[in-house]
């Protein structure tokens, strides 16, 4: 009796979006689920549509992660740009792509990842598609509604305006660095590499307490203040002071010769949020100052001095 696991070359397209999807349970919002050419969402008059796309030696790696955290990484990559806008994330839509001999067992569990963290947000997996690839592709489309204030942009930081964190920042590239070395300990920082801590009901918060700028910082803070900077045309001083480094962090760092606030400043994947208030009683709780927006050149500073380095994760660097 053969022991080798069922692939997804065995259970075919059908068969495994039926072994992905026979379980899926449909919130009320859901009119359609899949099955058919489309899934049918009850939307408002508008709706805010992401996508992200995590391939297999880019983003992830099998012996570092399971298929549920890969799972939970997708669609939390997608989820967390809804909340960037301010919005409430509803559903999501699944391109999976596949060697022929990956386990089917494993598509299912990434499967089962992404409703878990579907779960977290108050969305639903409501369809996809499947098809053969060389290596494993996971690509998350969200969707959700915006804030009845108007989706928060990136581009509407004004000068006088407090900038504020909520989040961890710098955690996930900890976990990297261990992994990297080979390494699968302190725990703590390589779970936080595969799978982020998110609250998904900050971005309506924020949108609610009249943030005029937002965005998901999921290439680093740095790199993603200056996305603000830039679409907004203004200065965003930031004080990397105001950031505690947690022990764990520091710890790892001392170990390997590294700045942690390197980690801190560039390092993405963490999914924290970083938004522009008009002042500080519009911060809501369990949000930390970390600087201040200016008119000057657009771009990010640090102690009066304009990063110039890109810093942060890109696609094709």
């Amino acid at each position: 009796m053969s022991s080798n696991p069922v692939t997804v070359a065995d259970v075919g397209e059908f068969g495994l979006i039926a072994r992905i999807t026979e379980s899926l349970g449909m919130p009320r919002d859901v009119l359609i689920g899949p099955g058919d050419d489309a899934a049918e969402v009850a939307t408002g008059e508008s709706v805010l549509i992401t996508v992200d796309v995590l391939v297999e030696g880019r983003h992830f790696r099998r012996d570092w992660c399971s298929a549920v955290e890969v799972g939970r990484r997708a669609a939390a990559a997608s989820l967390a740009d809804i909340a960037a806008m301010g919005g409430a994330p509803s559903a999501v839509v699944v391109g999976f792509g596949a060697p022929p001999d990956l386990p089917a067992s494993w598509a299912q569990q990434c499967s089962a990842g992404i409703v878990e963290e579907c779960g977290r947000a108050g969305a639903a997996l409501v369809g996809g598609d499947v098809t053969a690839a060389d290596q494993v592709i996971v690509s998350v489309t969200a969707i959700g509604n915006p804030p009845e204030t108007g989706a928060v942009l990136r581009s509407g930081a004004q000068p006088g305006d407090v900038v504020a964190l909520h989040g961890r920042v710098g955690w996930a590239a900890a976990g990297l660095a261990v992994l990297s070395r080979g390494f699968r300990a302190p725990k703590v920082l390589v779970d936080a590499y595969r799978f982020p801590e998110i609250d998904y009901r900050q971005g309506a918060r924020a949108a609610a307490r009249g943030a005029h700028a937002m965005v998901d910082v999921s290439d680093g803070l740095v790199a993603d203040a200056r996305h603000i900077a830039e679409a907004s045309g203004v200065a965003i001083s930031l004080d990397p002071e105001s950031i505690p480094v947690p022990d764990p962090i520091a710890t790892a760092a001392s170990a390997y010769n590294v700045d942690p606030r390197e980690w801190m400043l560039t390092g993405g994947d963490d999914h924290a949020l970083l938004a522009c208030f008009p002042d500080r009683k519009s911060i809501p709780k369990g949000w930390s100052i970390i600087g201040s927006v200016e008119q000057g050149e657009p771009g990010v500073y640090i102690n009066g001095h304009r990063v110039t380095r890109q810093g942060g994760h890109t696609h094709f660097g």
